[in-house]
């Protein structure tokens, strides 16, 4: 059996960490290309430009290069740097993202983009890779007591700053624990509500694994769904834009759609008709038919759009490529016998996995459309890149299981307990 220090028999030395982690990102780089290449057909036939799909795979190229070169750099580094580095990225992220409101580009609405040269840069992805660093910091260093620990004020507020044990909960939970994931979803929210949804579940799932108390999550979670019924009445962001995808989803189940014109067919009904028109096999790369009714078949649609070229078998495949990295990550997690970098891979790998069942229930019409991009698949420039930084983070911390050079700082274990 070939150990992970061996060679092959070529002489080539495989790359240290987990080798699963390593063939899955290559194998979801390569569906990327297959699938931006042919989807981009309608986007270069509709360009007021002289563009070919030729323009759009290399610009996926680049994206894809740069975002290698970043996995690369996070693999190098260990994880007593993340830890170290969490507050300050965090904090330049927030400061980015809070700059797109002011100095950003619009589309549909929301301002997610700071114009970088030819490149346009969306902080929120960075921002959401910094939080769960953060968080992961947070938790690991009061593993001794986090058990005992209450994040969650009282909703009567003027008692926070007379009431003793309001003034402990707040400077022993609210601050370092809770603040940060809430300013984070709320500095999101305005622009992207289901990425600031997304992240929050995240956050609520690494704090249960980080031994937070049960009884405080579920005020947590009751006061954060409080939070978005009034916002939504409030019409505060883009609430009225969520407000109309879930008018549209609950339509879509209650009433009838079979005499409906092609013309009025939402994305997600022509995402059913693309994937019942794959089957289980099918109609083959560059064939699909659905793709030009299709408004962005190459991100917010991008499952649909390989199961109707490559069939649904494949596209089981897929999926459980991004369930496996998950399932990876818990084998990561394991070995790590500290805090911190176990829980930084099942924050980053929970991302991704949940963010990729996100997409796939948009296209099948479970969930109402929600943007959420198929990670690494999806033509995009910042969610490609931070997607294979997040990767980058996890292979390098399965790597450091494998060399036992992890740090074992007092009171950090999580595994033991």
């Amino acid at each position: 059996m070939l150990r992970n220090d061996d060679t092959t028999h070529k002489g080539l030395r495989l790359p240290a960490g987990d080798r699963v982690v390593w063939i899955i990102t290559a194998a979801l780089a390569v569906i990327s290309i297959l699938v931006v290449y042919s989807s981009t057909a309608k986007m270069a036939y509709d360009a007021h430009t002289v563009r070919t799909t030729a323009h759009f795979l290399n610009q996926q190229l680049i994206m894809l290069l740069l975002g290698v070169g970043g996995l690369v750099i996070a693999y190098r580094f260990n994880s007593r740097f993340y830890n170290q580095a969490a507050p300050w990225l965090y904090l330049l992220t927030i400061g980015l993202t809070l700059l797109t409101y002011f100095m950003g580009t619009t589309t549909n609405g929301a301002a997610r983009w700071l114009p970088i040269g030819p490149f346009q840069f969306q902080p929120s992805e960075a921002l959401k890779v910094a939080t769960i660093m953060f968080l992961a910091r947070q938790l690991a260093g009061r593993q001794s007591k986090i058990d005992r620990l209450r994040i969650v004020p009282s909703l009567k507020f003027w008692t926070w700053r007379s009431d003793r044990l309001q003034q402990r909960i707040w400077r022993e939970g609210t601050y370092p624990i809770l603040l940060p994931v809430v300013l984070a979803c709320a500095v999101i929210l305005p622009a992207h509500t289901s990425s600031a949804a997304l992240l929050f579940l995240v956050a609520c799932v690494m704090m249960l694994i980080g031994r937070v108390r049960l009884s405080e999550l579920s005020k947590l979670v009751g006061y954060a769904l409080l939070a978005f019924a009034l916002l939504m009445v409030l019409n505060f962001g883009r609430s009225e834009t969520a407000e109309g995808r879930l008018s549209t989803w609950v339509k879509l189940w209650v009433l009838p759609q079979d005499q409906k014109p092609i013309d009025e067919l939402t994305d997600t009904e022509r995402s059913m008709i693309a994937i019942h028109n794959g089957g289980i096999l099918g109609e083959g790369a560059g064939q699909s038919a659905i793709r030009v009714e299709m408004i962005h078949p190459e991100s917010d649609y991008a499952f649909a759009f390989f199961v109707e070229e490559y069939g649904i078998l494949l596209a089981l495949a897929v999926m459980m490529l991004y369930l496996w990295i998950f399932f990876r990550a818990i084998e990561i997690f394991r070995r790590c016998g500290t805090a911190f970098p176990g829980l930084l891979v099942l924050g980053l790998a929970l991302m991704i996995t949940s963010q990729a069942l996100l997409h796939i229930m948009v296209t099948v019409n479970l969930v109402p459309e929600t943007g959420q991009p198929l990670p690494l698949i999806s033509r995009g420039g910042s969610s490609t890149i931070f997607t294979l930084i997040a990767l980058g983070m996890i292979l390098s911390v399965s790597r450091q299981n494998e060399e036992h050079s992890h740090d074992k700082p007092k009171n950090e274990s999580i595994l033991e307990r």
